[in-house]
């Protein structure tokens, strides 16, 4: 037997004019019922906010769950990181490589180091903009180019911005595996830094991704606060060129604010 429908309520599949598919609308306007003044709601308030059933409401909820999408503990629910990726797209191709390009320029002409911007892909940073002045990694580094989030800086910054019950299933989900000598393996370790990292606005990896390499990164937030991307100088350790940490935090530090300046301007 096929399943009931409340009065009213069109099939899940049905397209109306146009080719507009409802039950996409609907799912998509689950997702945006979740903001800054309602990270977490229950099934009844996402009823109430999205105009839906709580038949229906729950129908999207539960399939959003099991997508990996949204994660609940049985009475709230709440987005998770993964939501992210449904926007990578734009930012990748968009927005924000167009408004960082610039800044990443002057940077890197300003230190005469390598610059990047990353956003946080699944459980990898992805790079959607770089400004390269020299080959400092045996592994070239590209728009796209992907690696653990848990052994690099702009990772890390990403990951010091998840709430605890994200951050508990990233740790448990994730192997911590040693890229070098120095790389953070140990969960505990690593969820004290990501601590140290959201109090100082900052995060450093010396050597943990690959021997010789130290860069350091900052976020940089949407209009609400969220950490959507990070922002890094890359330097060797073992080269004339390499500087200290003092040198490179506060421009480093500007160049974030400068990019978050420009989003905000865009209504980002």
């Amino acid at each position: 037997m096929g399943q009931t429908r409340e009065a009213g309520e069109p099939g899940e599949l049905e397209a109306g004019a146009g080719g507009y598919v409802q039950s996409l609308a609907r799912g998509l306007a689950v997702i945006a019922a979740f903001d800054a003044d309602n990270p977490q709601m229950t099934l009844s308030e996402v009823a109430r906010r999205t105009g839906l059933s709580r038949a229906t409401a729950r129908r999207f909820l539960l399939t959003l769950e099991h997508l990996g999408y949204v994660r609940s503990d049985g009475r709230e629910f709440a987005l998770t990181p993964q939501v992210m990726r449904l926007g990578f797209a734009y930012l990748s191709s968009q927005s924000l490589p167009d408004v960082a390009q610039p800044h990443l320029t002057e940077l890197s002409r300003q230190l005469q180091e390598s610059t990047s911007v990353a956003v946080l892909d699944g459980d990898d940073i992805t790079y959607v903009a770089r400004q390269a002045t020299r080959r400092i990694m045996t592994v070239a580094i590209r728009v796209g180019t992907r690696f653990p989030a848990y052994a690099t800086s702009m990772g890390r910054v990403l990951l010091a911005d998840f709430d605890e019950p994200a951050l508990q299933a990233y740790l448990e989900r994730v192997p911590l595996v040693s890229i070098t000598s120095g790389t953070l393996t140990d969960p505990a370790q690593l969820r004290a830094e990501l601590g140290r990292i959201r109090d100082q606005g900052y995060a450093v990896v010396d050597q943990e991704l690959e021997l010789g390499l130290r860069s350091i990164a900052a976020p940089i937030r949407d209009g609400a606060g969220r950490v959507v991307a990070a922002v890094n100088v890359s330097t060797g350790v073992l080269t004339p060129h390499g500087q200290s940490v003092e040198q490179l935090l506060e421009p480093l530090l500007e160049t974030a604010a400068k990019i978050e300046g420009d989003l905000r301007a865009q209504g980002r």
